[in-house]
């Protein structure tokens, strides 16, 4: 290999200890292009990527111009945390020759009223679901954002402003955690820091290993950014004051970015999301297995958990074992993510139409022109 093994897993490229890539697509990738390295994107442009082979090195690569054309999926773009393998090092800028296959993606139905999936981070291994314990809590936004995770990386809840909630009432945590104990039994981690204080946020060392990708989302003034340089060690993010009515912030981190930790991990702060949109990918069941348990004892199979008899989700809110905010919440998001996969399946179609329309005018062009 002619690259520094070593620096690649500084920044998460994943090997088994003999230096081979464990992912058996990137073994085949690299087979097929002897003279590329790997490099990671760390920030994408309009036009262009900022790429690093080390957490202390970054330069800029070309996109390749089929990934800017109109029709191209924005989601199949290479993104942040992508890896790409380049050649041509010597000669700059380098030309990229393949984007490696994603291990893990985090994804959002983006904004708007045609269906399109938006890439939030690739090849991530941990999210961490940012939340502050002001007027920012809100369980069944926690609950949309995990929807979205999937994909083999691993949520944890953080909620931060441990030190706000505190002074305001001695109970205010405890409560908080307890209102996301559904979340707790399901396996997902939750875990309560003030941003501001290292001691604190050590409480999020397990998932911060060298080697290990970890991004962050949550609304905007959730703290974030105070995050990211508590764990960097210095004030690299700015931050800002969020609105005492609401609890909102102004948008302090306006692009995604890859940051090697001390620990040897790397953390990808967003921007805030106010709009999260299933894909139609998600799985429901998964994220909403204890009311799903529930719903498996109504008597009917297509029981909507509205005025059915023998309904089991109304039985367990009449008898307090189930939130009534959380099957709301299963109902509301199971009919998004339906709709969604039906927009999915609709826009594959037209893809697929629009590959045999393609194929069939450039097969006359050849009969005319006389190509077989």
């Amino acid at each position: 290999m002619n690259f520094d093994l070593a620096a690649l897993q500084a920044i998460g490229w994943a090997v088994d200890e003999d230096g081979t890539p464990l992912d058996s697509a990137w073994r085949e990738a690299l087979a097929a292009h002897p003279q590329a390295r790997p490099v990671r994107v760390s920030e994408q442009h309009r036009s262009g990527y900022i790429v690093a082979d080390a957490p202390d090195t970054a330069f800029p690569v070309e996109s390749l111009p089929e990934w800017q054309r109109p029709r191209f999926p924005a989601e199949q773009r290479p993104g942040v945390g992508d890896w790409l393998l380049i050649e041509d090092l010597d000669t700059p800028p380098p030309r990229v020759v393949a984007l490696l296959p994603r291990r893990t993606a985090i994804k959002r139905g983006a904004a708007g009223d045609h269906y399109r999936q938006q890439l939030i981070a690739a090849n991530v291994d941990t999210v961490f679901v940012v939340c502050g314990l002001d007027a920012d809590f809100n369980p069944r936004r926690i609950e949309r954002y995990l929807l979205l995770v999937g994909g083999g990386a691993e949520p944890v809840v953080v909620l931060t402003k441990a030190d706000q909630a505190m002074a305001e009432g001695a109970d205010a945590v405890p409560e908080a955690v307890e209102t996301l104990a559904a979340l707790a039994e399901q396996g997902v981690a939750v875990r309560s820091v003030n941003a501001k204080d290292p001691d604190s946020v050590a409480a999020l060392n397990p998932w911060l290993k060298a080697g290990r990708t970890v991004v962050l989302v949550g609304s905007s003034g959730a703290g974030k950014s105070t995050l990211t340089n508590t764990l960097l060690g210095f004030e690299k993010m700015k931050t800002g004051a969020v609105r005492e009515s609401d609890a909102r912030g102004r948008h302090t981190t306006t692009h995604r970015a890859l940051i090697p930790l001390p620990s040897g991990a790397c953390l990808i702060d967003t921007p805030g999301m106010r709009e999260l949109k299933p894909t139609g990918e998600e799985d429901v069941a998964e994220n909403f297995a204890d009311v799903e348990a529930i719903a498996a004892q109504c008597r009917f199979r297509d029981c909507a958990h509205a005025r059915e008899p023998g309904c089991g989700v109304r039985a367990a809110i009449e008898a307090g074992t189930l939130d009534p905010q959380r099957a709301a919440s299963y109902r509301k998001l199971s009919d998004e993510v339906a709709g969604a996969a039906d927009k999915l399946a609709g826009r594959r179609a037209e893809n697929a139409q629009a590959r045999v329309l393609g194929k069939a005018v450039n097969k006359r062009l050849d009969d005319k022109n006389g190509r077989r």
